[in-house]
């Protein structure tokens, strides 16, 4: 089942995608990763959906990539006494951590870590932003705010603190059940919710213990000014427009995805634009024109992956979501503009033989008529190098860890194979044409470059290339030995 693209797409299951039909055809629609958003659905509904693409995996002979994503912790107001209540510009409204029923004057605020990071002039916003309120007096039990933008606040609405980073860790209790819960069952990447700095990741990964990688997403200013530090701790990034909007200017957005978009191009890991791509899916079978232009857009910025959400999750046309996201991007890469931009976004970052040898391979590749760059990797690490570079030809890995294969899923223009352990580079040659052939990327008439490490299934030594045939009958008579 050849994808006529490079970049990937996640789809998050949920009410709407929970049974085999149903995941099978978002698959086949162009599905390449699902998501389990650990804020929805019972341990025994996740496990099942887990269990049907673990199904729908070993039927087609294709690594499906499993995404669970936390929840973090959630601020919200208490409850109020007599319904909703309207705040109007210019009236003052107290947080507390009283949990007596609300009023006109005040309601409960039951995160004490709040109060304790607030200053005077920080902001709270309420309901997804639609309120906004200042803070004019604060202690460690309650905060005095001015109301700027007004609008009804009714029970546990939910509450963002963009102006200070507060003292809450990323992951509370239920996100560490969640996380246990999700490593046993087999997942390939965790994403983690609320991350304000490097430390909320490596305390995560302390508790993964190698069972998954670690995607960070990044929806709070406080990450987007630690951004490089927790890049460097994160095997991937999630760019979670939804609450970086709410909590940001929404103008800012845009460059801030550019901008982080490109460091995880330069740093070789993966990255994710999500949140609201085609919203209007979720009640329409068609998407609005400005929707299709953000896809379009993060794919010519180079992202590796572009994610549904509630379109896929709850909405009433999942699959069609799926058939849009995937006929944009073959239509963005089809565009002889869209190599352009790529490679105009390309930096150089050659700092080991590696890095050397899958620049050499992409520069073969793309001056020759090469069909096709075969990387053997152990750990991923060498097609991750490979997605970098973005070439204009595919990429193929080959592994012989189904988790290696797995997480891969979500590099741009990774296809992934699961092989058997190799001893000789001739052999690994022999078992990338075959590959090649089988994917249908290459035929016995065409050259393809392989790279791998020697010696074999050492993670990190990629130190050889080599430009072979496609015909195995070639392959031996050339190099006999």
């Amino acid at each position: 089942m050849k994808r006529l693209r490079n970049v990937k797409i996640v789809a998050t299951l949920g009410p709407a995608s929970s049974d085999y039909k149903m995941i099978r055809a978002l698959f086949e629609a162009g599905a390449d990763v699902f998501r389990l958003n650990m804020s929805h659905g019972t341990h025994e509904e996740q496990a099942m959906r887990h269990e049907n693409i673990r199904r729908i995996e070993k039927e087609t002979g294709r690594p499906i990539g499993v995404l669970a994503d936390l929840q973090g912790p959630k601020l919200r107001v208490g409850v109020f006494g007599t319904g909703p209540v309207e705040l109007t510009e210019g009236q003052e409204f107290r947080f507390d951590l009283d949990p007596a029923p609300g009023d006109e004057t005040r309601v409960q605020l039951p995160h004490p870590e709040i109060f304790k990071a607030l200053e005077v002039g920080a902001h709270l916003l309420v309901n997804d932003g639609k309120i906004r309120l200042r803070v004019v007096e604060c202690n460690a039990r309650s905060a005095l705010t001015v109301v700027e933008v007004g609008g009804a606040i009714s029970d546990r609405k939910g509450v963002n603190v963009p102006d200070v980073v507060l003292p809450l860790a990323a992951l509370s209790e239920k996100d560490r059940e969640d996380l246990e819960f999700a490593c046993k069952l087999g997942i390939d990447w965790l994403a983690l919710s609320f991350v304000q700095r490097p430390e909320d990741v490596i305390e995560a990964r302390d508790l993964v213990q190698g069972r998954a990688a670690i995607l960070s997403k990044i929806e709070k200013p406080a990450a987007v000014s630690a951004f490089d530090e927790i890049l460097k701790v994160s095997d991937g990034i999630m760019i979670a427009r939804g609450d970086l909007g709410v909590e940001l200017p929404v103008e800012s957005v845009p460059p801030i995805q550019k901008r982080l978009v490109r460091a995880c191009r330069t740093a070789g890991k993966p990255v994710i634009v999500a949140t609201q791509m085609l919203e209007s899916m979720i009640e329409s079978p068609m998407p609005t024109r400005a929707e299709v232009s953000d896809v379009a857009t993060a794919i010519y910025e180079g992202t590796d992956a572009v994610m549904l959400s509630a379109e896929s999750a709850a909405g009433a046309y999942p699959v069609e979501a799926v058939q849009t996201m995937n006929n944009v991007a073959i239509q963005v890469e089809s565009d002889p503009n869209y190599r352009d931009i790529i490679e105009a976004a390309r930096r150089i970052n050659r700092k080991s033989v590696a890095d050397g040898i899958v620049s050499a391979a992409r520069e073969i590749a793309e001056t020759t008529d090469i069909k096709v760059i075969c990387c053997f990797t152990q750990s991923g690490t060498t097609a991750l190098r490979a997605a970098r570079e973005r070439p204009g030809v595919p990429i193929i890995a080959l592994t012989p860890l189904i988790g290696t294969a797995r997480r891969l899923c979500l590099s741009w223009g990774v296809n992934c194979v699961q092989s058997g352990e190799v001893e000789r580079f001739k052999m690994a040659v022999v078992a990338a044409a075959r590959a090649a052939r089988e994917s249908g990327l290459a035929s016995e008439q065409d050259l393809i470059v392989v790279t791998a490490g020697v010696p074999f299934n050492m993670p990190g030594t990629t130190n050889i290339l080599r430009v072979a045939p496609c015909d195995e009958r070639l392959i031996f008579s050339s190099d006999p030995e």
